[in-house]
């Protein structure tokens, strides 16, 4: 029975099929226990309010891969926020496009920092990002100066973001921060699976060493994941200072655990060669419903619902060591099993052939 399923689809799909099901299960539940729970309302505020963790996670998931880490999301957010909403405060009326494009940029280059650091200074990202997650966000305070950027002076087009919707389907409203997320997601899926350079981040994960011995450029992928990662969190950046309007020096704090958590619960192995952004999708829709949730329901504090995400991401590592680990092992017997079938079988049609 499990040789049969294994040929059908593989490990990390299994991840995600399993991820649908607790999402569905999840709901089920908080809608026995909370009064007017199943309302288009809340399905409208989870994937709002969803939409910044999976599209930082877009990123993360690219860095991820290659064995390593960016913990300087967070303040990279919070510094292209603030430092972009305060240029439009003087600059009045701005095409949304170069706004866009001037996030995804300055997110580039802090990116780019820490990929040149890990890459070729061979620094542990670890260390990196712990660092430059201090130092991006030391830069936001001095900038400021512990000024806030109000949503008074923001162009008209931006403070309406989060109230337009897409499209309306069965009641929600699928706000243009989620479309956004959906494309993210999207565009990330497609480079993974079909591109040479996604390709290539699977290989160094999976095995460094050999990765090394095939010629693949190693230290070039690994500072555009990084470059990648910045781009992802400049969006951010822009959807956070749409979403919130007013920003503080600590936009964006804390928001580093949540993208880790939506990225390796979603079935992205912390010790790198698997993932997909769909899992990293449905990893930051099954946070922020769980979160939405229990505030509603037992109304916990915020550190209450960060050690949830301590526990997920725990859970989460154990599972990818142990379960996926071993499904992976059995994916492997079951592939050779069929690729030997088959050799023997043109082996044999070859010989009376002949």
């Amino acid at each position: 029975m499990m040789d049969a399923v294994l040929r059908r689809v593989r490990p990390d799909q299994v991840r995600e099929l399993t991820l649908v099901v607790v999402l569905v299960a999840m709901i089920a539940f908080f809608a026995i226990q909370i009064p007017n729970y199943l309302s288009p309302r809340t399905f409208t505020n989870i994937t709002t309010g969803s939409a910044i963790i999976a599209t930082v996670a877009v990123g993360q998931v690219l860095v991820l891969l290659t064995r390593n880490v960016d913990l300087s999301v967070g303040s990279i957010v919070g510094l292209v926020a603030y430092t972009v909403g305060n240029s439009l405060a003087g600059m009045g009326d701005v095409n949304p496009v170069i706004v866009i494009l001037l996030c995804m940029a300055m997110g580039a280059a802090l990116g780019a920092i820490n990929g040149a650091i890990v890459a070729y200074g061979r620094v542990p990202a670890i260390i990196t990002t712990l660092g430059t997650l201090a130092l991006f966000r030391t830069g936001l305070v001095v900038i400021s100066g512990s000024k806030t950027v109000t949503t008074d002076k923001l162009p008209d087009w931006l403070v309406s973001i989060p109230s337009t919707s897409v499209i309306t389907i069965a009641g929600v409203d699928i706000r243009v921060l989620f479309g956004i997320a959906l494309v993210a997601t999207i565009v990330g899926q497609v480079v993974l699976r079909y591109l040479p350079y996604g390709r290539r981040l699977f290989a160094i994960g999976s095995n460094p060493d050999a990765a090394r011995v095939a010629g693949l450029p190693i230290r070039r992928d690994v500072f555009f994941a990084f470059v990648g990662s910045g781009m992802m969190a400049g969006i951010g950046g822009f959807m956070w200072l749409g979403k919130f309007g007013n920003i503080t020096v600590v936009s964006g704090s804390g928001l580093e655990l949540q993208v880790v958590a939506a990225a390796v619960v979603g079935g992205v192995n912390i010790f790198g060669g698997a993932g997909s952004m769909f899992g990293a999708l449905l990893g930051a829709l099954l946070i922020q419903t769980l979160q939405t949730s229990l505030l509603r329901w037992l109304g916990i504090s915020q550190f209450a619902l960060d050690a949830v995400l301590g526990a997920l991401i725990l859970f989460a590592v154990a599972a990818d060591a142990i379960i996926l680990r071993r499904m992976q092992e059995a994916w492997v017997r079951v592939r050779r099993q069929d690729d030997a079938r088959a050799r023997a079988s043109r082996d044999g049609e070859a010989a009376r052939g002949t």
